[in-house]
């Protein structure tokens, strides 16, 4: 089977972190959701995207493509309307199209936007189907997403030896991948699964309650705490204390300080002593910035931490308000809480911004990716260039004649 996860027009309700990637490519639970569609139908996946995203995640056609909207879950009654699908057959949620199979000249034109669907018979679900359309959505679902992955990941499987060094809670929702090390730690998971994937490290002294997720060669550093429902996607180094944030991968907040109901993306840093504030003095509901609306909107949750898009970095003590946004490839530092929109691209803090340029953003960049053993690409290259000119009305200091950095 051949499928193509594609972005809608809600993709535009999860920026910064649709700037750099396809909704199907988040991280929710252990999985991406690109992930779960390929082990739930036994498929190769691929994306319809934004054109300048393309190069990164091109789309695969073949003689028959199953299309299914990136911002959904699967789950046993989607992944069975799906199988069932006939051509000329589409599955809605509400004025939504979740999943429609296209030839493979249908599908060119499709990836082109030269194909309607207004004539497919529409299937409509007896429930809604879980899905993301906002950025809190993606802590909000990541317990029962958590928890699913582990069943798909683990059944039939036995877990690596848990170290007697350990003090441990519910062994049999503990599974350790080989090559994890795991030692004088406490792993409760009474409350929810924990899974520690290849080649990652618990350090000593880590208070660990699920459900949590820890990625391929991440750490957990030493007296790390750590609440559920928590992932740390691959290649991260955390410290501190966390609780129910989604890490995406690649990025690391090594030392103390507090993040809570928060979504980091790749390549970010967040400096010792790093704090998020997730709940207001008042108790009130969070508001965060919409990128489309170019305004805060109610989110419907009383805790709402910080929104990183990817590249971005922080400087030491940095403290972030409740609901800040913060956008790609953005350097903030200094004293004092900085706005809650942080526009992509910034440098500064409370005090002001300036502009980070492109040479400068691609010469960390640059750095970076050596650091993990990886090539920053000409194609990561364009993909900020773009993101850069995208949001250049967001950088109201440039109107003004303020300097680049």
């Amino acid at each position: 089977m051949n499928v193509i996860l594609f972005d809608d027009e809600w993709r535009e309700n999860l920026l910064p972190l649709t700037f750099t990637r396809p909704c199907g490519a988040f991280r929710v639970g252990i999985l991406t959701i690109a992930e779960k569609w390929a082990k739930h139908l036994e498929a190769n996946v691929s994306f319809k995207t934004k054109k300048y995203l393309s190069g990164k995640f091109p789309a695969i056609v073949e003689a028959q493509n199953v299309f299914i909207n990136g911002r959904y879950f699967p789950d046993p009654e989607l992944v069975e309307s799906i199988l069932g699908l006939k051509p000329e057959e589409m599955i809605t949620d509400g004025d939504k199209v979740v999943a429609c199979i296209l030839n493979k000249q249908n599908a060119t034109d499709f990836l082109d936007d030269n194909y309607s669907l207004a004539d497919f018979k529409s299937i409509k679900p007896v429930h809604e189907f879980s899905h993301i359309s906002k950025c809190p959505d993606i802590f909000r679902h990541n317990d029962v997403e958590l928890q699913r992955d582990f069943v798909l990941l683990t059944k039939g499987r036995k877990s690596a030896e848990i170290s007697a060094s350990n003090q441990v809670l519910s062994v049999e929702r503990i599974f350790i991948e080989e090559g994890a090390k795991v030692e004088c730690s406490i792993l409760n998971a009474a409350t929810g699964p924990i899974y520690i994937a290849k080649d990652a490290e618990i350090m000593e002294g880590c208070l660990v309650r699920g459900p949590f997720a820890l990625g391929e060669h991440s750490q957990l550093k030493m007296g790390a705490k750590i609440y559920g429902a928590t992932t740390v996607g691959p290649h991260c180094k955390i410290g501190g204390e966390v609780n129910n944030c989604v890490i995406f991968g690649y990025s690391n907040k090594a030392h103390d300080g507090f993040i809570g109901n928060s979504v980091i993306g790749e390549w970010c840093n967040l400096g010792a002593d790093t704090n998020t504030s997730n709940l207001k003095n008042n108790y009130a509901e969070v508001k965060l910035w919409n990128y489309p609306a170019e305004k805060y909107l109610k989110v419907g949750l009383q805790f709402c931490g910080s929104v990183m898009g990817d590249h971005s970095k922080c400087g030491i003590n940095t403290m972030f308000n409740t609901g800040t946004v913060i956008g790609v490839s953005a350097n903030v530092f200094g004293a004092g809480f900085p706005r809650n929109f942080i526009p992509d691209f910034s440098w500064g803090g409370a005090q002001g911004f300036e502009t980070f340029s492109i040479p400068k953003s691609f010469e960390v960049a640059k750095i970076v990716f050596e650091r993990r053993g990886l090539e920053f690409t000409e194609i990561d290259k364009e993909i900020l260039t773009y993101v850069f000119n995208e949001t250049m009305k967001f950088r109201v200091w440039d109107a003004q004649g303020s300097k680049m950095v």
